[in-house]
Formats: C-alpha cells, structure tokens, sequence
C-alpha cells in the first residue's frame, strides 16, 4: 500500500475521485440498455450488467420478468439456479426438469421445474442450443487438479463458491447451493454412456431469454465448464438485462406445449390464488 493511501483521508479522496469510473464488467446504475425489443419501455428495465469472466450475479425477479443473456464473446458459461423468493427451500430441481419433459437437452419452449412440480422459469427463445442439464458446475477441487489452484479469491475461481456468494446475498447457505444447469456450454450423452462436452468457443452474441414463471431469486456464476478439457482456465463477459412483463397468459403456446407442461402451470396458478 501507497504512503498515501495509509492515510485514510488521502485512501478517502482517491475512493471518491474513482466516482464516473466505468468498465466493462459492472452493472449500469440507473439501468439502461438501447437493444430492447419492440414495445418494452425503458423504464421497465429492471436489471443490467455485464459479468466478468469469474463473475457471479443474483436478483429477485418478480413473476413476468424477462431475463435475457447474452453471449457477448462467445465463452461465457452461466451456470444458473434459481428459488421461489418467497420459500426458498423450493428451488430447481434439475432432475424433475429432465425426467417431467422427457428431455434432457433444454432449448425453446422448455421449462426450470421446481421440486414442487411447479414452473420457476421458461426458456423462451434459444439461439444457442448448447446448454447443459449434466455437470454441475466446478467446484475448488476440480479447478485445482485441472487449473493448479481453485479458490474462491484465487486466479481460478469455481462455480460453485461463486454461486455461494450470490445465494449469500439472500441469506443462504453452502446446503442450499443445489445442482444448477449451465448454459451456453453443453454436453451430449453418447452411446456408451460417455459425457463429451461442448464447449465452443462459438460465435459471440448467442442470446438466451427466461421468463419468471414465479416470483424468483435467480444466482448466475460465469466460469469454465467443469469438463471444459482446455488446459487453461478460460471463459468470457456475459451480458444480463431483465425488463418487467406481464404473467403467461392461460393461451401461452409454452404454458400448453405438453400436458406436463401444462399441468406444472396449473400449480402454479394454484400458488398464485391462494
């Protein structure tokens, strides 16, 4: 530490003077973003940001709310949870999302199912098609034998400490940090059982949109794919924005794609009339 910055005035002054400073990797306070789609209001932009590759993100989104990311260099990996905000102890259940849809590989029109039975999250348009319902994500151990060092304030830091800090924010802990889907990097399951990942570098810009079936707390980590087989540790800035939206209406084509669907609706509507 500089002499000047020993001294707490001088460490004060130089903390103000970096007021206006903008970078990449930050979030836009009041949001503003001007590739909105048509018919979106600015001010109903609730949410944007852009996450450093090793970054971690969480927001409380209100039922409607549309969250799209962005693959803005063509590496980013986001790996997502999400929990009823209003009872946290009903989260994603990435098992009950696969088996229910009959579908392990989420793209348009699928839905995040809760261990409830109920929708937390629909995937409402995909451009990438490389997601991952599999894996998990890393953890300290995996990026340690395969990075050298994996700790949370490390070089290298994994998915799953980054996670813990976002469901922290909410007042949750290490045994609430559940099994997350990745997207943007994905895996295929082959003949003989063998997992082989996929995980680009693709082009940039690939665009994911979520609509909040529920009121939810979503926490997004931004690193490497835990089979990512590249020697070193690699992952790109992910871009989020969330604009308010109006609950599915009871015609939704995704509300009424399959009847397990449908029936997963129903529950929450359920929830929602009490």
């Amino acid at each position: 530490m500089s002499a000047a910055l020993a001294d707490p005035l001088a460490a004060r002054d130089h903390a103000r003077a970096m007021g206006g400073t903008k970078v990449e990797a930050m979030p836009v306070l009041p949001p503003v973003a001007e590739d909105l789609p048509a018919g979106v209001p600015a001010d109903d932009l609730l949410w944007e940001e852009v996450m450093a590759a090793g970054g971690y993100a969480t927001r409380r989104l209100a039922r409607g709310t549309r969250l799209r990311l962005i693959d803005l260099r063509g590496d980013a990996c986001a790996s997502l949870m999400v929990f009823n905000a209003e009872l946290p102890t009903e989260r994603l259940n990435v098992a009950d999302t696969v088996k229910v849809q009959w579908n392990a590989y989420l793209g348009a029109g699928k839905l995040l199912l809760s261990d409830m039975g109920r929708v937390l999250m629909s995937i409402v348009e995909d451009d990438a098609g490389t997601h991952d319902a599999f894996c998990g994500t890393s953890n300290a151990a995996t990026n340690s034998a395969r990075y050298g060092e994996g700790r949370n304030s490390g070089a290298f830091p994994n998915g799953r400490d980054r996670l813990l800090l976002g469901a922290a924010k909410h007042g949750l802990g290490r045994r609430d940090v559940h099994p997350c889907i990745n997207l943007f990097k994905g895996t295929r399951i082959e003949a003989d059982g063998a997992i082989t990942p996929l995980v680009g570098p693709y082009d940039p810009g690939r665009t994911v949109l979520l609509r909040a079936e529920m009121d939810v707390i979503v926490v997004i980590a931004n690193c490497p794919h835990v089979l990512d087989p590249r020697p070193d540790w690699t992952v790109t800035p992910l871009r989020l924005s969330a604009w308010r939206g109006p609950a599915t209406p009871t015609d939704d084509a995704i509300r009424n794609a399959t009847p397990e669907g449908l029936r997963a609706f129903l529950n929450v509507e359920d929830y929602y009339r009490r």
